[in-house]
């Protein structure tokens, strides 16, 4: 472990071995720090909150601070983060709230770029992309393997399933469908990510049918419920479908269409 001199650590916050404090850094008493996890300089770790092990958090962040909402009235919320994963300069993530789970979780192996906003009660997954200035409002859920460019909002409680891409500067108002890639103020659907899927190994097939399913739910002109019967039938062959299929029952702000 190694903690340099210029670091404020509490007493009662609990360090793995191998963890690295930058200069000028905070760390509070509630927090846990996971093996081999380095903290760059001028970062400040508050809240109850608890990171894994072989992540890089650099310099500027402010991780664990109270959520931005008037509601919270200093109830001991929390925030949890996974492994693996690289947070960039100048990101904020904030506890949850207990008009919520309480917790706001990012899971392992995400890439969080710079200026990134993580709000109160957000749920984050694994192997997700969040380009600089990525702003998501509270008690998001992002699935795993979803691309957010730059600039882009999302409005609280919108649910955006995996995986999917938004184009850089688009606004989601509504929840995003697994596989499908939106931009625009507000965002729309533009189309699959049929380069995305087949690298990360969906045979020609499932790709071909995932397109199908695309063109059922946005360009047939079908009801929502009359799409999701339809690609419900053509699951049973294709079995990545299904995502799509429970996505689009479960209740939600409704998607963007």
């Amino acid at each position: 472990m190694s903690v340099h001199p210029s670091a404020i650590v509490h007493p009662a916050a609990r360090l793995g071995k191998g963890v690295v404090i930058g200069p000028y850094s905070i760390v509070g008493e509630h927090v846990e720090i996971g093996d081999h996890t380095v903290i760059g300089p001028h970062v400040v770790l508050t809240g109850h909150t608890r990171i894994g092990s072989d992540n890089r958090i650099f310099q500027f962040c402010s991780i664990g601070e109270q959520p931005q909402d008037k509601k919270y009235a200093g109830e001991p919320t929390r925030l949890e983060i996974g492994d693996r994963n690289t947070i960039r300069e100048f990101c904020t993530f904030n506890c949850g709230t207990t008009q919520d789970a309480g917790v706001t979780r990012l899971g392992n192996d995400n890439w969080i770029m710079a200026y990134v906003h993580l709000a109160h009660d957000c749920q984050v997954g694994d192997q997700t992309i969040f380009a600089n200035n990525a702003q998501i409002a509270g008690h998001v859920q992002v699935e795993d393997w979803a691309i957010l460019g730059a600039d882009t909002a999302v409005h609280q409680f919108v649910r955006i399933g995996a995986p999917r891409i938004t184009a850089m500067g688009a606004i989601l108002l509504q929840d995003l469908p697994p596989f499908v890639m939106a931009a625009g103020n507000p965002a729309v659907p533009r189309s699959i990510n049929a380069e995305g899927l087949k690298r990360r190994g969906f045979s020609p097939d499932a790709v071909a049918a995932i397109k199908r399913a695309y063109k059922t739910l946005y360009k047939s002109g079908m009801s929502l419920d009359d799409a999701r019967a339809a690609i419900a039938t053509e699951s049973a062959a294709v079995p990545q479908l299904a995502m799509l299929v429970d996505y689009l029952a479960a209740p939600g702000r409704g998607i963007i269409r």
